[in-house]
């Protein structure tokens, strides 16, 4: 009892940080996941939907390849309290629209790109952040916190989304967003001292010469740079799925609000679960081995239940089995990199990283939504009831996205089988 009180008392600023943190967070989750219902209701349209993800993600992947130098230069606390207020304030015009029914599709987008902008800023000083008021003893268990901070979010963000959204509206949505960032920032600002480090020769570089750097450094180690386009190609498969999940579960015969709620609760728990069953299994022999196989196992079986079942029962089963073994990825894949990237060159290498990893994100929110609006729904909108394509994944609004499914089932299927191939990904074993 006294070791686990002299625990809490060591890590009480960082707890605190991190209740708050992910707290607000939840209620961004819950404003983000409200808009994606209440967008494809307006419209109608998976594309109009999957630019909402399109608009956060651009400035991320373009400015993210800087934002590690930028944050370096400032203070953290200050940094984080900026980019917190300004994303609150894009809240606040947004319900102010919503209340005068002059909130528009353009509107969000254009918050969406603000929000994106300050993330972009705000996350490499979070990190830099949790690093300075936690003991380097407790390292350790970051990773896990937040992947249960995650996790639990995941789970709880459709639930309280469509309860709040069913029972009192968009409006009373975005007003607990702005409950849970006021907790946050007062919190931040008045109860948690972040105290800033020792200015080094990285925090003067110029932010091309930083680049430069991180980009030299990938070009020299192939295993890595190699390992960081096959995420990419699996990014590009994954946010194609991210684009058509809300059309098809919104629209297909047996599916609603409440179904695709329920489904998103089900990937949470499933997370989670999965984030606790790694915590106890042991270090693997092949690190490469078990990336490459669950994300193998995870492309080659939801994808398919999705597409081809006709039951929240069978959806709920699909996205058990695609994400069930997703942490267990994210674990080694987090340890490769740790493991092989020096650390005084871990900042600049993980931005170059996040630039190159996920651009492919907002490319697929576009592929996603424009193959569903303008090839998939046309197609299966011309089939009889009797043809194949109509037995296969339904007939009505929301059969074109099953049938998209379908066909990134494969796609994804390949990215993992070529780069399970790749020689240069393998090399890595060598020296893990």
């Amino acid at each position: 009892m006294k070791n686990y009180i002299t625990t809490l008392q060591e890590m009480k600023t960082f707890l605190l940080l991190w209740i708050t943190q992910s707290f607000s967070g939840l209620g961004s989750a819950i404003t983000s996941y409200a808009l994606v219902i209440w967008s494809y209701t307006q419209e109608g349209s998976a594309l109009i939907t999957a630019l909402l993800m399109v608009s956060s993600y651009a400035p991320y992947v373009l400015l993210s390849i800087f934002a590690g130098a930028l944050s370096d230069r400032w203070n953290k606390k200050i940094t984080m309290l900026v980019c917190d207020t300004v994303a609150a304030f894009t809240t606040v015009i947004m319900l102010i629209l919503l209340s005068n029914h002059a909130l528009q599709i353009w509107h969000l987008y254009l918050i969406n790109a603000v929000n994106g902008l300050m993330n972009t800023v705000q996350q490499p000083a979070s990190e830099v952040a949790t690093t300075r008021v936690l003991p380097k003893k407790y390292y350790q268990r970051v990773g896990g916190l937040r992947y249960f901070a995650s996790s639990l979010n995941s789970i709880m963000t459709p639930i309280i989304a469509t309860a709040i959204l069913g029972l009192a509206g968009m409006g009373a949505v975005i007003a607990f967003d702005l409950f849970t960032f006021v907790i946050a920032f007062i919190t931040l600002a008045f109860c948690i001292p972040i105290p800033e480090g020792e200015e080094t020769k990285t925090e003067h570089e110029k932010l091309l010469v930083s680049a430069r750097k991180g980009i030299t450094y990938l070009k020299q180690e192939s295993g890595i740079f190699n390992l960081i386009l096959f995420l990419a190609a699996i990014n590009l498969v994954a946010s194609i799925y991210d684009a058509a999940f809300p059309a098809m579960m919104l629209s297909r015969n047996g599916g609603s609000e409440k179904v695709l709620g329920l489904v998103n609760a089900v990937i949470g728990i499933t997370t989670f679960a999965g984030s606790v069953l790694t915590v106890f299994l042991r270090k693997p022999k092949s690190r490469i081995r078990v990336i490459c196989n669950c994300l193998l196992f995870s492309m080659s079986t939801e994808n398919f239940l999705l597409a081809l079942g006709n039951t929240p029962l069978i959806w709920c089963i699909g996205g058990f089995l695609g994400w069930i073994a997703i942490p267990l990825m994210s674990t080694n894949l987090d340890a490769i990199m740790r493991l092989h990237v020096p650390e005084q060159m871990q900042g600049r290498v993980y931005s170059v990283r996040n630039s190159l990893q996920f651009f492919t994100i907002p490319i697929g929110y576009f592929l996603g939504g424009f193959l569903v609006d303008w090839v998939f729904e046309p197609f299966m909108a011309k089939q009889e009831a009797t043809s194949i394509f109509a037995k296969l994944f339904g007939t009505g609004k929301g059969s074109g996205a099953a049938a998209l499914f379908f066909v990134i089932a494969f796609a994804g299927i390949g990215v993992c089988l070529y780069f399970r191939n790749n020689k240069q990904i393998w090399e890595l074993e060598k020296t893990n």
